[in-house]
C-alpha cells in the first residue's frame, strides 16, 4: 500500500514538473501572475512556470488585421451611406493588455466601430470620397491615443468600401454631367475669346499695312477657286486694281 502511495505521488509530481515548462515562440510573450497578483513578462523561449503557484497567459505580439463591419453613417450633408474598414493594430505591452482590459481585441473592434461613426460623420459625402487618405490618419491618431492604455499600437486604418443607395448614385451622375457641361461651355467661351483677340491684332495690322489685305483678299480668291464650284462672282476692289497698275 505503501508502495503504491508512493508511486502515484511520483507520477503526480512528475505531472508537474513536466507542465512547469513552457516555450514560447519568437512572436509571443507569457504574462505570469503569482498567486493572483502580476509577477513578470516573459519569453520568448524556454520558460519555467511554477504549478499551483505561478498562471501564465500567452500573448501574441504579431499585427492583427481587424475587419470593421459596416457601420450607417449619416454626413454633415445628411447622406445616408454605409462605411467599412480594416484595421491594423498590434500589442506593444503584454501586461497592459492582460491587465486593462477584459478583451483587447474586443474592445479595439468596438472602439473603431464607434470612432469610424464619429470621425466620418463630421465630413461631407464629397470629402468621404475624395480625401480619404486624410480621413484614414485622423482615425488612426484617435483609435491610437485611446487604446494606448491597452497597450496597443494601432499602425493603419483603410476605408476599403462607401456605399450609398442607387438615388444618390443617380443625383452623383447628374452633378458629375453638368459639372463636365459647364467646364465645356467654360473652355469654349475661353477659346472664343482668345480667338477674338487674336482677329482684333490681325485687323489692326491689316489696316496699318494696306498692301497685307490685298494679299490676303488673293489667297483667299485662290482657296475659292481650288473647290469644286459652278460659278463663282467677286467683287474686285478698286484698290487692288490700283496697286495693280501702278
Amino acid at each position: 500500500m505503501f508502495e503504491y502511495f508512493i508511486y502515484v505521488f511520483g507520477s503526480f509530481a512528475f505531472l508537474l514538473l513536466i507542465s512547469a515548462f513552457r516555450v514560447l515562440r519568437e512572436y509571443e510573450r507569457g504574462v505570469v501572475f503569482m498567486l493572483g497578483r502580476f509577477y513578470k513578462v516573459k519569453g520568448p523561449g524556454f520558460i519555467l512556470v511554477i504549478p499551483l503557484i505561478q498562471q501564465m497567459v500567452r500573448v501574441d505580439l504579431r499585427t492583427i488585421v481587424m475587419d470593421v463591419p459596416s457601420q450607417d453613417v449619416i454626413s454633415r450633408d445628411n447622406v445616408s451611406v454605409k462605411v467599412n474598414a480594416v484595421v491594423y493594430f498590434r500589442v506593444i505591452d503584454p501586461d497592459k493588455a492582460i491587465i486593462q482590459v477584459e478583451n483587447y481585441y474586443e474592445a479595439t473592434s468596438q472602439l473603431a466601430q464607434t470612432t469610424l461613426r464619429s470621425v466620418l460623420g463630421q465630413h461631407e459625402l464629397d470629402e468621404m470620397l475624395a480625401e480619404r487618405d486624410r480621413l484614414n490618419i485622423d482615425i488612426q491618431t484617435i483609435l491610437d491615443q485611446q487604446t494606448d492604455a491597452w497597450g496597443i499600437k494601432v499602425a493603419n486604418v483603410e476605408i476599403k468600401h462607401v456605399d450609398l443607395d442607387e438615388s444618390m448614385i443617380r443625383a452623383i451622375a447628374k452633378q458629375a454631367e453638368a459639372e463636365r457641361t459647364r467646364r465645356a461651355k467654360i473652355i469654349h467661351a475661353e477659346g472664343e475669346m482668345q480667338a477674338s483677340e487674336k482677329l482684333l491684332q490681325a485687323a489692326r495690322i491689316l489696316t496699318q499695312q494696306p498692301e497685307a489685305i490685298q494679299l490676303r483678299y488673293l489667297q483667299t480668291l485662290t482657296e475659292i477657286a481650288g473647290e469644286k464650284s459652278s460659278t463663282i462672282v467677286f467683287p474686285l476692289p478698286i484698290d487692288i486694281l490700283k496697286s495693280l497698275i501702278k
